[in-house]
């Protein structure tokens, strides 16, 4: 198992490191407002990398959610990263993510209750998991719809490796938005979506975070809100508190 020390996250975060039993996204919300931004929390944890990020943007709460899709662009160019050539790695909107189509895991963002929409959050907090190894114990045709890194052929760089690369990741993803505004990191998350079966959809992401498709001959604009669409993890198995199976 590596150490804190292996664990090389570049400025400005701080790693803290619960024990197995954590819950890493409830322990950053907790203390989101005394550790402060850059705080990245992980969960050592054998069969999935568990980790959380405390963030604290500048822009009013109702621009600064889509924060949300930075940190899922990152994680999904993380795991294309550690991930064997030609495999396939989606975003099943907003929330999941996929590899060849079977799900590995997702992230989650929380703000503090009752936050003015029209003045920046004292903090926001980012969790996400990925499935490492399956623990099912059973033929995997019973789960089509389930992956695990592990069998899926990703390298044996484990959690550890995964989370610092995430770091890393997520700071490329910001510079990019510091630099040519949410428009790249827009272009970053879009291109990982998984694809709707109409023709001529054009999809976007409006200035709350909204998902906005527009279809071809059609003026109207389909809307579909992120923060109801975030309010509860579509991936997350709250009995097992891992990925559905």
């Amino acid at each position: 198992m590596l150490t804190d020390a292996d664990i090389r996250l570049p400025p400005p975060f701080r790693l803290v490191r619960l024990r197995e039993v954590g819950d890493a996204f409830a322990y950053a919300k907790t203390n989101a407002a005394e550790d402060g931004a850059g705080t990245l929390v992980f969960v050592g944890r054998f069969d999935l990398a568990e980790f959380a990020l405390v963030l604290e943007p500048d822009e009013p709460l109702r621009l600064a959610r889509r924060t949300f899709y930075a940190c899922m662009a990152a994680l999904a160019d993380t795991l294309a990263a550690h991930a064997p050539p030609d495999t396939e790695i989606r975003i099943d909107w907003p929330d999941s993510v996929s590899v060849n189509r079977g799900l590995v895991g997702g992230g989650q963002m929380a703000w503090p209750a009752g936050a003015d929409e029209n003045e920046p959050p004292a903090w926001l907090a980012f969790g996400a998991m990925v499935r490492l190894v399956s623990m099912t114990g059973t033929d995997g045709g019973l789960h089509p719809f389930s992956a695990a890194l592990e069998d899926e052929g990703f390298d044996e760089s484990g959690a550890e490796r995964l989370i610092d690369s995430y770091a890393r990741h997520f700071m490329v993803m910001l510079d990019a938005w510091r630099e040519q505004g949410f428009a790249a990191v827009a272009k970053s998350y879009l291109r990982r979506l998984a694809p709707e079966s109409a023709e001529g959809l054009r999809r976007d992401i409006g200035e709350n975070g909204d998902l906005l498709l527009r279809r071809m001959g059609k003026t109207q604009v389909e809307r579909r809100a992120l923060v109801s669409a975030i309010s509860n993890a579509s991936w997350l198995d709250p009995a097992t508190r891992g990925p559905r199976l």
